[in-house]
């Protein structure tokens, strides 16, 4: 997967953000870089399970929106129209992909993605 990474990134991404924010399974990630405190907007596979959601860590855990997220212990994420604020990340291996729904599970096995990310709802102030 990370040599379709710069594929994805410049082309992908600018076309998956105009439905993500939107579609099932889809969302997009808002959160600040740590280091440069730029504002960014990603596209992504989101997962709602109980109390947060879930993302699968395609590219891994070591990649700079992960990093960044981790590092500011938050993010939003626009998923079926709403913005929801998620706080608490966690990063969990799982190689059986039990968090992910089981049409999604095929496609992460083949592509040997074991790494997740989980977050949950902020309480509303």
């Amino acid at each position: 997967m990370r040599v379709i990474r710069p594929f994805t990134t410049h082309v992908v991404n600018p076309v998956t953000r105009l439905f993500a924010g939107w579609a099932p399974w889809f969302g997009i990630l808002t959160y600040r870089g740590r280091k440069s405190g730029q504002t960014y907007r990603t596209p992504m596979n989101v997962f709602r399970r109980g109390d947060g959601y879930v993302f699968a860590l395609t590219y891994g855990s070591d990649v700079d929106w992960v990093k960044n997220v981790v590092a500011a212990g938050e993010c939003w994420v626009r998923t079926h129209g709403r913005d929801v604020h998620l706080v608490d990340p966690e990063v969990f291996v799982d190689p059986k992909q039990r968090q992910v729904p089981a049409l999604i599970r095929g496609f992460l096995r083949i592509n040997r993605v074991t790494e997740f990310m989980r977050m949950r709802i902020a309480e509303p102030a």
